[in-house]
């Protein structure tokens, strides 16, 4: 029983361990500061090293309250109490406000919530005071307006099971704003943003669900509000799963990996039903056995790397410092529970046969199902401060099959690899240098039937209006562009794995295929008239997000000054959904 109804219970509590005991030799003496590495992110190194100590805590925390076994949790102890002394080397620094220190006193907070007589009791009275101190000098400080405000929420309850004096009351107010972003559906915007990533279940919904757990008796009626949005919220996010439990890559953050299953195990954590215990766990364990199918390239030598796939700093935010990826360990949150909770000892449930189309409005966003792979046609998000934003949100689609790319410079069509993207260029000549795609979508609009219209200007004197829909397994898409100076366009597929070679790779006006050695197949055709040229590209390395090695089925054509209709139709799928590349979908009028 120990291990849950399928030993599932056993193997979380061994993979915190797995990735946690690495980390050890990189402690400093004191144990308040892990060094995982050169820290290239905006904030100092000691945020840096303190995030290599308290990010773990998310999965540990969780391990130390359902009784699992770690070798080093005095460690941990010893860390809190020389990081929060002033006197000491290892201290951490004072809290400012908009400070990377705020993030990551949610993490003690949280831990000491769930586990006080592994992080708090075994600290002296003195060393319990400068660690109240230091975190209650968090409470009012000024964050920005969008997750951050949970943070001395979590701070205070932390302060509260250890019975530290704090005000209390002053929560309430951030809360209040928090409630503030909640949208329709079960969805939240993260502050006054267009954004509607992973920051929503694995921030906004995962701190209100372990709020709604651990205050709910003296606030239940914030604490039911914040569960209902949760349940609604799991009826979208179900969708962004593909059957072998990988999750679409999709908006910034994406080296926090496994965080983006957390959402399923803090829906049991909070006593939310909505999706059966059963259903949950299994989403949760596909996800994170997913995951670990990649440990080898996503943690060499147990170490999470940057990145996605496989170590890529290209893929990082300029706030990810060497240890941000252990962010991770959210998903470990259900440890927390017994091995008696009904969410470990549930039959098995796999979710149910869910519908080809998911149309998600709050999102701006429509899911597509096709063999058991998921791909998110989007058309209305954009990020323009975030490191390759307008790649990590703006394409024209996001696939758990072959991810997408990030431009590694931005000279030419092999630097920017522009997969699910339109790239337009007026620079002259047949081999431009300059493009530019779709960055800020205009006028967004989603209908019933999936389609997505949005309007984008690269320039002032040029306007494209792009509707995308679903096709079974194609997508298509339909461009109008109108432009006063002459244009170059080049059109993306998706980028598929070269590595092995490519078994089949064949160009014909208006048709570009690509077959990769393992037989996953990525082409783009022409739907309309005139047929653009057709090209195989083999952008630069380390770009797409899950293969190192990329090769990109494209169409370009040159544009006079006029109005000029593009009818594209994509198609990506694995060897045994692909369907006949010879049997396009019909052309839509528009």
């Amino acid at each position: 029983m120990a291990g849950g109804s399928d030993g599932s219970r056993t193997r979380m509590q061994a993979q915190v361990v797995e990735l946690c005991e690495p980390l050890v030799r990189y402690a400093s003496p004191g144990g308040a500061r892990i060094r995982l590495g050169v820290n290239t992110a905006h904030h100092d190194d000691a945020a840096a090293e303190l995030e290599g100590y308290a990010r773990p805590l998310w999965g540990l925390a969780p391990l130390a309250a359902g009784g699992g076994e770690f070798a080093h949790w005095d460690l941990w102890a010893r860390g809190l109490a020389a990081g929060t002394d002033p006197g000491h080397p290892e201290f951490w620094g004072e809290i400012g406000g908009f400070d990377q220190r705020q993030v990551e006193t949610a993490a003690i907070g949280f831990a000491l919530a769930l586990a006080p007589e592994r992080f708090w009791d075994p600290l002296s009275g003195r060393e319990r005071d400068r660690v109240g101190r230091w975190l209650a000098s968090s409470l009012d400080r000024e964050t920005p307006g969008n997750n951050w405000n949970f943070f001395p929420v979590l701070v205070g309850l932390g302060l509260d099971r250890v019975g530290y004096a704090h005000d209390r009351e002053a929560r309430h107010a951030r809360l209040d704003r928090l409630e503030g972003y909640a949208l329709g559906d079960g969805w939240y915007a993260d502050g006054d943003t267009e954004q509607r990533d992973y920051y929503i279940p694995w921030a906004m919904h995962f701190y209100g669900l372990i709020y709604a757990a651990l205050a709910g008796g003296q606030d239940p009626r914030r604490a039911e509000r914040f569960r209902e949005r949760a349940a609604r919220f799991a009826m979208d996010f179900r969708h962004w799963f593909a059957d072998d439990g990988s999750a679409v890559p999709f908006g910034r953050s994406l080296t926090y990996r496994f965080a983006q299953g957390a959402f399923w195990g803090a829906l049991p954590y909070a006593g939310v039903d909505a999706v059966p215990y059963g259903e949950a766990r299994s989403l949760l364990v596909r996800h994170l056995e997913w995951w670990r199918a990649r440990q080898a390239s996503t943690a060499p030598e147990g170490v999470l790397s940057i990145g996605y796939g496989y170590p890529q700093p290209l893929a990082a935010e300029q706030y990810n410092g060497p240890a941000s990826p252990y962010w991770a360990l959210k998903a470990f949150l259900p440890l927390a529970l017994g091995p008696g909770h009904a969410f470990w000892t549930a039959p098995e449930q796999s979710p149910p046969e869910l519908p080809a189309v998911s149309v998600q409005p709050q999102a701006g966003a429509v899911l597509m199902r096709s063999g058991g792979d998921v791909t998110l046609l989007s058309g209305r998000q954009h990020n323009t401060w975030a490191r390759g934003g307008a790649a990590k949100y703006a394409k024209f689609a996001y696939s758990t099959r072959f991810a997408f790319s990030v431009p590694s410079g931005d000279l030419g069509l092999l630097h920017g690899a522009y997969d699910s993207m339109l790239a337009v260029s007026d620079d002259p000549g047949d081999e431009p240098l300059h493009f530019r795609v779709r960055e800020t979508p205009l006028d967004p609009h989603i209908d019933q039937d999936g389609t997505i219209r949005s309007t984008w200007r690269p320039w002032p004197d040029v306007e494209i209006t792009t509707w995308l829909a679903p096709a079974g397994a194609w997508h298509t898409r339909t461009h109008r562009i109108t432009t006063a100076r002459p244009l170059f366009t080049a059109e993306g597929g998706f980028a598929i794995d070269r590595d092995g070679g490519l078994r089949v790779q064949e160009c014909a006006p208006g048709s570009a295929l690509a077959v990769s050695a393992a037989g996953d197949l990525s082409g783009i055709r022409d739907l309309g008239a005139p047929l653009r040229e057709a090209r195989i590209l083999t952008p630069l390395p380390a770009t797409n997000l899950l293969a190192p090695r990329t090769a990109l089925p494209t169409l370009t054509a040159p544009l006079p000054p006029g109005t000029h209709t593009f009818h594209t139709a994509v198609l990506a799928a694995s060897p045994e959904t692909a369907p006949s590349w010879q049997t396009p979908p019909p052309l839509r009028a528009r």
